[in-house]
């Protein structure tokens, strides 16, 4: 599923091909994707409006509108954006699409249909609604290990936690625990306070790296846990062998030994 950084290459293909063209129709292949309105009320409501600008917050990227509502795009598992002008271009799986007036248009493709859109009136409201917690990039160190207060849950459980801080899943949140050494079972009101504030650095660090890098895995550094995160695989310089486990209900990879318990 798109994490963060995914999510964030998603929002610069969106400002780079679809802001401030007006949208001469919209077609909907399959309206089951649009999950709060109807497949007509959604083709009426952005036919011949503008996107003037984009917001994303951790996993949700939403297109704002020139008379103040949004769409929201979380893009599930398999979503992606195209932006094409020949017909013949259409991705195969394409969901709905908006046809700008220059001829161009920004597809939405979807295999799996774990997409979800909704047309939103009022954005707030609605991060209000589901909870939505402070993006990972733009949480400060401060309210970040106050939400730790308290909490008895494992480490990854609580990055998973979309509730709590929004963007960070089940392939970042290894990462993170990885390179701090610790284990993602790891009880957080164990932990020492250099440990919060440790994962906390490294979780900017990562996000930071992999945005910088497109999410593009092939250039993220040869070092990361990513490069190694197959059962059984030993780590480099002795550092253990590459277990798996349910933690947080999630499939969650690590380096036994290498990376301490902390219960």
């Amino acid at each position: 599923m798109p994490e963060l950084p995914e999510v964030n290459t998603f929002q610069q293909y969106f400002n780079k091909t679809s802001l401030k063209q007006k949208i001469h129709a919209v077609q909907v292949h399959d309206g089951k994707i649009i999950r709060n309105v109807d497949e007509d009320t959604f083709v009426e409501k952005i036919t011949n409006r503008k996107f003037v600008s984009s917001y994303r917050r951790g996993k949700y990227l939403f297109g704002k509108m020139d008379d103040g509502n949004h769409v929201l795009f979380h893009f599930g598992m398999t979503g992606d954006f195209k932006y094409y002008e020949d017909e013949m271009d259409q991705p195969k799986h394409e969901r709905f699409v908006f046809i700008f007036k220059n001829g161009y248009r920004l597809g939405f493709d979807c295999p799996r249909k774990f997409a979800r859109i909704l047309y939103l009136e009022d954005l707030e409201k609605y991060i209000e609604e589901v909870g939505l917690g402070e993006d990972a990039l733009v949480i400060s160190e401060e309210d970040f290990l106050k939400k730790m207060e308290g909490k008895k849950a494992s480490i990854k459980g609580f990055l998973l936690n979309q509730k709590i801080i929004a963007g960070v899943g089940n392939l970042y949140a290894d990462e993170i625990c990885y390179q701090t050494k610790i284990h993602p079972a790891s009880k957080i009101n164990a932990l020492k306070p250099r440990h919060k504030k440790a994962i906390y650095k490294t979780m900017k660090d990562i996000l930071t790296t992999a945005v910088n890098r497109t999410a593009y895995y092939k250039d993220y550094p040869d070092n990361w846990f990513f490069q190694w995160r197959v059962e059984g695989k030993k780590a480099p310089k002795g550092k253990g062998t590459v277990k798996i486990s349910k933690v947080a209900g999630r499939t969650t990879y690590y380096f036994e030994h290498y990376q301490k318990l902390y219960d």
